[in-house]
This record gives C-alpha cells, sequence and structure tokens, in this order.
C-alpha cells in the first residue's frame, strides 16, 4: 500500500497547494493518533506504538535469552519462591497490576537488576548478596516496575520506530551494552549479558525512582530501605566497579537521583520511615546465597580478568570460585568459555559437559560444548550440542550457522545449505554470513 507521504513524494515536481498539504498534515495526524495511549502512570495520552500485547510478546521471545546469558534461572527453588512473592506483593500496588509479572533471581555474579517490558524481572545473584533486608530487596523489584509500568521500554521503542521507519522491526528490545565477558560471547556468536536490555534515560530513572518508592512504601516497607539501597550501589561504584558497570550504563546513577530520594524520604514519606524493613526474614531466605560469597566473589573477579583478556587469571580465580563450589553452573560455564580463549577446546569441552550436569534444563552449556567439540572436529557431537541448544532455547540465528558447519564438517552438504540459507534469512552477518554466502555459491544453490 502507498503511504500518504509516498504519494506526495510523486507529486513532488509540482508545488503542494495549500489545501493538499493541509490534507497530508490531517491524515498524518490521524495515522500518529491511531497510535496513541494513555499512560497507565500519568493519565496523560501519548504516542505510543507498541501496544501491550506486543509488549509481552516481545518479553516472552527476549526474556529467555537473557536469563540464559546470565546463566539461568536460579536452581535455588526457595530464593526464587521469595523473590516472586516479594515482587507480587509489590506488583498489586502498581498501575498496571494485571500484568503477567515474573520475578527471578538469575545466576549471573555481576551486580544488577532488570525487567522486560511485559514484565519479566531479574535480580543476579551478585546485587542480592549485597542486600541486607527485604525493604532494600523491594526498593530495587520496584524501581523494575516503575520501568515497566512506566512502560520505558515501550516508549523508547516507539522512539526508534519513528526515526528508523519501522527499519528494525519490534524483535529488538533497546539496548546493546553487554557484560564484561560480553566480547567473548560475541566471538562464540552468543549473546552477552545485557545485550537485550533497554538503556534508561535519566528521566526514565528519576521516574522509577519515584514509582519504586511509592510502590515500597505503599506494601509496607520502610522507606529509609530505599535510601540505603541508593547508598550501597553508590559505594559499590567507589570500590568495586566492575562489578556494577552494566547496572550503571543500562540505571544512570547520579549523586541528584541520591539526594531525591533522600529527600523524599524525610519529606513526603517521611511516616513510612517507620514502617519494618524485615531484616531477619531477607537474611533467612538468602542464607544460601550467602554461605556463596566467597565462590561468587571470585567469579567476580574473575568476570573482570576475562573482560581485560586475562583468561589464565581468570581460570585461576574460576579454580578458586569452584573449590568452594564445584557443582556451581555459572562457574562451569564461565570456564568452559575461559578455556576456549585459552585455545583449549578439550578443556572446554569437559566444563561444558559439567557444566550440562549440572543444570540439564539451561542451554548455554549446550552451545559451549558444541562450539568445543567444532574446534575439535566433532562433527556429529557439535551438531547434537546445537540441536539440543535449539530445542532448549529457540531463536539465536548463530545456531543455524554452527549447525551449517557441523553438517559440511560431516559432508552432508544439501543439509549444510539448507542450514546456511536460514542464517542468512535470519539476518546473519559479518564473516559468518559470508562464509555462509560463499559456500552456497560455491555449491551451486546461489548465482551471483
Amino acid at each position: 500500500m502507498t503511504s500518504i507521504w509516498q504519494t506526495a513524494a510523486l507529486e513532488a515536481e509540482t508545488p503542494l497547494s495549500r489545501r493538499r498539504f493541509i490534507q497530508l498534515a490531517a491524515l498524518s495526524a490521524a495515522g500518529l493518533a491511531a497510535g496513541c495511549a494513555v499512560n497507565p502512570v500519568t493519565g496523560q495520552s501519548q504516542l505510543m506504538l507498541v501496544s501491550e500485547d506486543q509488549e509481552i510478546a516481545i518479553d516472552r521471545q527476549n526474556s529467555p535469552h537473557q536469563f540464559s546469558a546470565d546463566y539461568g534461572v536460579c536452581q535455588d527453588a526457595a530464593l526464587n519462591r521469595y523473590l516472586q512473592q516479594t515482587g507480587q506483593r509489590l506488583a498489586a500496588q502498581t498501575h498496571r497490576p494485571r500484568m503477567p509479572y515474573r520475578f527471578n533471581c538469575v545466576n549471573a555474579t555481576y551486580a544488577n537488576a532488570y525487567a522486560f517490558p511485559g514484565g519479566s524481572i531479574a535480580a543476579t545473584r551478585g546485587i542480592l548478596l549485597t542486600l541486607d533486608n527485604e525493604a532494600e530487596l523491594a526498593s530495587l523489584l520496584g524501581h523494575e516496575l516503575g520501568h515497566v509500568n512506566a512502560r520505558h521500554t515501550a516508549q523508547q521503542m516507539t522512539q526508534g520506530t519513528l526515526v528508523q521507519a519501522l527499519v528494525s522491526g519490534l524483535s529488538a528490545v533497546a539496548g546493546t551494552q553487554g557484560q564484561p565477558a560480553g566480547q567473548l560471547a560475541g566471538q562464540l556468536g552468543m549473546l552477552g549479558a545485557g545485550a537485550l536490555l533497554a538503556s534508561y534515560s535519566r528521566d526514565n530513572e528519576r521516574e522509577a525512582d519515584a514509582l519504586g518508592l511509592r510502590y515500597m512504601t505503599a506494601a509496607g516497607y520502610g522507606a529509609d530501605g530505599f535510601v540505603s539501597l541508593m547508598d550501597k550501589l553508590r559505594a559499590m561504584n567507589r570500590h568495586n566497579p566492575g562489578a556494577i558497570e552494566l547496572m550503571f550504563a543500562t540505571h544512570p546513577m547520579s549523586d541528584e537521583r541520591y539526594q531525591t530520594a533522600v529527600a523524599q524520604v524525610r519529606g513526603p514519606y517521611a511516616a513510612a520511615r517507620r514502617q519494618p524493613v524485615f531484616r531477619e526474614r531477607y537474611l533467612d531466605h538468602t542464607a544460601g546465597l550467602r554461605r556463596m560469597r566467597g565462590a561468587i566473589e571470585a567469579m567476580q573477579k574473575a568476570d573482570s580478568l576475562m573482560a581485560k583478556k586475562r583468561y589464565a587469571n581468570a581460570a585461576h580465580s574460576l579454580q578458586a570460585a569452584l573449590r568452594k563450589a564445584p557443582d556451581d553452573y555459572a562457574a562451569l560455564a564461565m570456564m568452559a568459555k575461559c578455556q576456549m580463549a585459552l585455545h583449549r577446546p578439550a578443556e572446554a569441552l569437559r566444563y561444558a559437559e559439567l557444566a550440562r550436569q549440572a543444570y540439564p534444563q539451561e542451554a548455554q552449556a549446550r552451545y559451549l560444548a558444541g562450539f568445543a567439540r567444532l574446534k575439535q572436529k566433532q562433527y556429529e557431537g557439535a551438531l547434537a550440542d546445537f540441536n539440543a541448544y535449539a530445542r532448549l532455547l529457540p531463536g539465536n540465528p548463530n545456531t543455524s550457522f554452527f549447525q551449517g558447519l557441523s553438517l559440511e564438517g560431516m559432508q552432508r552438504r544439501s543439509e549444510a545449505a539448507r542450514a546456511y540459507a536460514r542464517y542468512l534469512k535470519a539476518g546473519g552477518r559479518g564473516d559468518r554470513a559470508q562464509y555462509a554466502y560463499n559456500r552456497l555459491v560455491q555449491w551451486g544453490y546461489v548465482k551471483k
């Protein structure tokens, strides 16, 4: 269908009459009005080209990949129930209480919490380890609920849609920040942690702070928990910036935000300072996590070393972590990546297999095992691993490329060609796309 502006372009050789200009402007305004929605927080009309159903669909498509990049949902079922209960207590106080909220701990050790637009909210083991009470946890989750309720990601996507004229579609969530080891993940054809997270503006952060404070006090938590959370994050940024780098990249921090929170707690929310912070309840529910502090801190150190490409030193830190927690999935998967970076595919495969045994339902270990087998020309085993990964976590286009490599190694050319074609159709780019295209040309499936 020809758009009104395409029609105008066809008329460009002759000047537009005033009447025709007004007609085009009116039609354009009508199109924009069709994309207006009432902001659930402010009650005001705003341009919004992403519906609530689309927010949920985007969430369901992308959040599983983010969780896997963060080494999966924590296997501590009791801890996840606790987060879910705390989160739902807050969700009942929000402007969008009917959203399908999910609250989980993920195994990553860097400090962060994040939300997807459809209500999937996660906190890493690294951030949970820094908290001292449930009021701080409620502040953390309340802030993320603020982003969902104010529809910040949908706003960013609407603005991006207007600028890019729908070129990129709605499948990718804004933001490309990666974890410290994100560069290595990219080399392996994997998503780095944070690759699918929105990067919020300072205005977004201010609004999420205000909503988070409102929600957590309405749910019965002491307002001082909000200020003490901010204090902790500022202290971490001073003393251990690598562990919190991604959080501040996606959630820009400032002294102004902190001072605003202090003023709010001392002013409008002063009465809520008398409400409980539930320190003992938090410590009881996170006792198992805190017993792993030594291992998690060793993993944080390894993450920082991997970002600096000091892989031998990182492997030493991961060995220390594994001595304390020999079955920790994240430590085993990180060690597999580290061994790949050190060009030791046999060792990488050994750790990937140990990771798979530790957490059979999580996909990343399968991918790492497949990559390590490819490096050793174990093509049949590699194909089995990549197929298993695709079943557990469909949607990563790089999987098709590595399935193609495996099939090519097995001399199954026609199947390899189909895999390469799938990869290119899914938007593959760079050296892998060039390789896949060249193979299709060489094999006669594509003519130049």
